[in-house]
């Protein structure tokens, strides 16, 4: 599986520590930064991760910021784009089984580098559940992109 992988500033360290985690376990990564402690801003490495996703040139993303909670706004503004924030191991298993989310937000400020990788290693391991109440309301948010590109 391919992954893009994009931080800020106040999540370039936890990125740096999770890409030879993940790249361990068989991933394969594109890291389109920050490389740095020089203030950006998340939107900038939020959407080429988003539109690597929407696009196909990877499977899924992850963002990193201090909380995650910037990059988690800014991946949701992206049609087709279901970014979930998540600091521990039952949102990660959730949100992939419940909610077939293709974004992984995490806040470097907020959880360490054990917690962040065994998050990533249950999130990218649990498959969505394919199960039909779960296909109907990833339907309705799909609508509902549907409806703010037609009246932005």
């Amino acid at each position: 599986m391919k992954i893009a992988i994009g931080a800020d500033h106040a999540g370039y360290r936890l990125k740096d520590v999770v890409i030879p985690f993940l790249q361990e376990l068989g991933y394969e990564i594109v890291d389109v930064g920050s490389h740095c402690a020089d203030s950006v801003d998340y939107p900038d490495y939020a959407v080429p991760v988003c539109d690597m996703v929407v696009k196909g040139e990877v499977e899924r993303g992850v963002l990193i910021c201090g909380t995650g909670i910037g990059m988690s706004i800014a991946a949701n503004k992206t049609p087709g784009i279901r970014c979930a924030l998540v600091h521990d191991l039952f949102s990660a298993k959730a949100t992939r089984e419940h909610n077939d989310t293709n974004v992984l937000a995490m806040g470097e400020r907020v959880i360490g580098p054990g917690v962040a990788q065994e998050i990533l290693k249950v999130w990218l391991e649990t498959p969505f559940s394919q199960g039909e109440r779960h296909i109907g309301r990833i339907n309705k948010v799909k609508a509902l992109e549907a409806k703010q590109e037609l009246h932005p």
